[in-house]
């Protein structure tokens, strides 16, 4: 059986294999597509330990929202190609609906869990994996349950897919101020929700570093314990969601905006492919 450049383009399409490989496997399965797919995914899984130590700088976020619950992952692979792929968003998605119906928001749990097939899910990717030719990695998930929420979606290259994405634990439903605390959080990177919730030991660390630049500026002793106070107040207001200047009116607070929106965030949770 023959085939063309049309199948090999499919081909490609349907496993994210490279045209090489594509091509092998379309003359060893005398142009049959489906064995052609088979014989990829079956020299993928010879390989799939050696592509152990490589690195996955590239993929995708994806995130659903549907009443009290939201949920959010991150799936990586190592070339903008294969991020691109069908294939590769097909099982995003299929990992996605899965999350939201389990709602297991541990890493490991949630990679032995079965999907409706029977397969597990470290299996589906295991799969992805030998049929695209490259690491296939779930790096991590986000649930938010029982609590009105927002989300956000945000492509950094009109090319890719979803680069950053955010989800919101909101005090009530808000789709405005949801989606602009969202849109903040993507834009500004917040590590922690308040200052409360800095770790001790962060700021302490913070605090040393203020209190020696200080002395190598050669600021007077006197004054050198309230510049290291102010500096680390600087820091929180970096770090700290609710300190952050918002960024569409930065004369305010996050907290502030939230606070004339008679609402509060309870969490947050912000991905961003390979970091």
């Amino acid at each position: 059986m023959s085939y063309s450049a049309a199948d090999v383009k499919r081909l490609r399409e349907a496993t994210a294999a490279g045209m090489v490989d594509c091509k092998k496997a379309l003359d060893e399965a005398a142009g049959d597509f489906d064995k052609a797919v088979e014989i990829i995914r079956v020299k993928g899984l010879k390989g799939v330990t050696k592509r152990e130590g490589r690195a996955t700088s590239n993929g995708l976020i994806a995130a659903k929202s549907q009443g009290a619950t939201s949920v959010m992952l991150e799936l990586n692979c190592e070339t903008d190609f294969v991020a691109k792929g069908e294939r590769f968003q097909a099982v995003a998605s299929e990992l996605l609906e899965h999350l939201f119906t389990s709602k297991q928001s541990d890493l490991a749990a949630f990679l032995s869990s079965k999907l409706a097939t029977g397969k597990a899910v470290q299996e589906v990717i295991d799969e992805a994996n030998a049929t695209m030719g490259e690491k296939v990695e779930l790096r991590r998930l986000a649930v938010i349950q029982g609590s009105p929420n927002a989300q956000y979606l945000h492509r950094t290259s009109p090319d890719l897919p979803p680069q950053v994405g955010v989800l919101v634990a909101l005090a009530k439903d808000d789709a405005v101020i949801g989606k602009d605390i969202a849109q903040h959080i993507a834009a500004f990177a917040p590590q922690y929700l308040d200052r409360a919730s800095v770790p001790t030991d962060v700021l302490e660390h913070e605090r040393k570093v203020a209190e020696e630049t200080a002395k190598n500026e050669g600021k007077p002793e006197a004054a050198i314990a309230k510049i290291t106070e102010g500096r680390v107040t600087g820091f929180i207001k970096e770090v700290a969601l609710l300190e952050q200047a918002f960024a569409k009116d930065q004369k305010k607070s996050v907290a502030a905006i939230l606070t004339e929106a008679q609402n509060s965030v309870s969490a947050f949770y912000r991905f961003r492919v390979g970091q």
